[in-house]
């Protein structure tokens, strides 16, 4: 060969686009095609990004495989580099184009290095360290760095995770799935958005249900709307003077991937106080008698998809009816910083149903959301006060329960609220809303 290596510029075209957007599949076919055509891998990098697309490179001895994938075309640009003759990059071409079930591709091929053009020079490459020689890895060891992206327009979280997904189905409300990453364990992402991981869960499940057991302690009945991880019934299940427990879940995948995967969340689903219900949670709050529950938490995931109708005001006063005349609902309200417009809008929501002086916002910190700040909404028919609370009470409920997050101080201490969200709490404006929101508004 009159080179130093061949170089193939590919194009797919009319792929798969579920294969398009399926980091593992993609990450597995990239190297099966390096290792298909003889070549040495040493290193895989991947990122999937949400809501779709996917970038990654595989590192070979003679050179490396690149790709990024454009899923809502079908469509995938393929870099194909090998040195040397001992790898046919033909036989990668051919590969990639049946796993990814291309319609048809279209290359052209370079030849780089060409050795006509070049003066070799010899050098002592000992004497060019100035660091001890890395340590020789053991033969046929690959090195996988593939990564979960959640992203939007200005903000990013990625994770690294193994490379092989736990679970994926998709229901017909939404894509369920699980991968195994290397910070936080396990995670459960539905359509491309992070709702829990094994390592930081706790934080959210706590705060979302000590804050109103601790503060209305007369609670008999309480409503879980979502939270199929299971998370949230877990730690209401610890009070035993609640009589009834009820979970309505719309997506019975979402309990069937965390059955599988995520156990210490999803323990408490054969407890006989839990009645648990897969159906629609709007249904169920629409034809609930008036005045059922003491309590009722909606664990929903963001205001899209089959949580879209969670976030109505229509909702929130069906829920207002169907609680006791002192009872509380609780829900997870989004992060000031990251969807401020939203975050606004359902305390003005709440304000209107509840009474001004009845609505109460408390945070918390959570790595894996957007953010890693999270709001809570505290909303009371009746007298109850999220800081009118037993603070021994709490101390030795913490202590006993062995929680991780949840005690007194944090307890109080989630009220405290900084000067700009109070701003957006109490102005509500335009301004404040771009001043502090990280995502682009409706003005922009």
């Amino acid at each position: 060969m009159n080179a130093l290596g061949r170089h193939i510029l590919v194009e797919f075209y009319d792929c798969s686009p579920e294969l398009m957007n399926d980091v593992v599949h993609i990450e597995n076919s990239m190297v099966a095609a390096a290792e298909t055509a003889g070549a040495t891998v040493i290193n895989s990098t991947f990122h999937h990004f949400s809501p779709y697309g996917v970038s990654g490179v595989v590192v070979i001895q003679e050179s490396h495989l690149a790709i990024h994938t454009w899923p809502e075309y079908g469509y995938a640009a393929v870099d194909l580099f090998t040195c040397g003759d001992s790898v046919d990059p033909w036989v990668s071409y051919n590969y990639l184009k049946e796993a990814f079930e291309a319609g048809h591709g279209s290359s052209m091929e370079l030849r780089r290095g060409q050795l006509n053009l070049l003066k070799r020079t010899d050098f002592n490459l000992e004497q060019l360290r100035d660091v001890s020689a890395k340590p020789q890895e053991e033969p046929g060891t690959i090195t996988r760095d593939v990564w979960f992206t959640e992203r939007d327009e200005n903000i990013a979280l990625s994770l690294k995770h193994t490379g092989d997904q736990l679970y994926k189905k998709d229901s017909p409300y939404q894509r369920v799935e699980v991968y195994e990453t290397l910070a936080y364990g396990n995670m459960l992402t539905l359509d491309g958005m992070v709702m829990c991981t094994q390592k930081d869960e706790y934080v959210y499940h706590e705060m979302i249900t000590h804050v109103p057991m601790m503060s209305h302690t007369k609670a008999k009945r309480a409503l879980v709307i979502g939270g199929g991880d299971g998370g949230t019934v877990r730690e209401l299940l610890r009070y035993e003077q609640l009589e009834e427990v009820t979970l309505v879940e719309i997506d019975e995948l979402v309990i069937e991937a965390c059955k599988l995967h995520l156990p210490e969340t999803a323990v408490s689903f054969d407890n006989p106080r839990l009645n648990l219900l897969v159906e629609d949670g709007i249904k169920y709050i629409n034809e609930c008698e008036d005045g059922r529950y003491d309590l009722i938490i909606v664990d929903s995931a963001d205001p899209v998809g089959p949580g879209e109708g969670l976030f109505t005001a229509e909702f929130y006063s069906q829920v207002h009816r169907c609680l006791t005349p002192d009872g509380v609902m609780i829900t997870q309200s989004e992060s000031p910083r990251f969807n401020s417009a939203v975050f606004v809008e359902i305390y003005d929501t709440y304000k209107k149903i509840f009474g001004q002086d009845k609505v109460h916002c408390y945070l918390a910190a959570i790595p894996t959301y957007p953010t890693g700040t999270w709001s809570f909404s505290y909303s009371s028919k009746g007298s109850s006060n999220p800081l009118q609370f037993d603070r021994e009470a709490a101390a030795r409920f913490s202590k006993a329960q062995g929680l991780k997050y949840y005690n007194e101080e944090i307890h109080a201490a989630a009220f405290a609220l900084p000067n700009f969200v109070k701003e957006l709490l109490v102005s509500g404006s335009q301004e404040a809303i771009e001043a502090y929101s990280a995502e682009p508004t409706n003005e922009q």
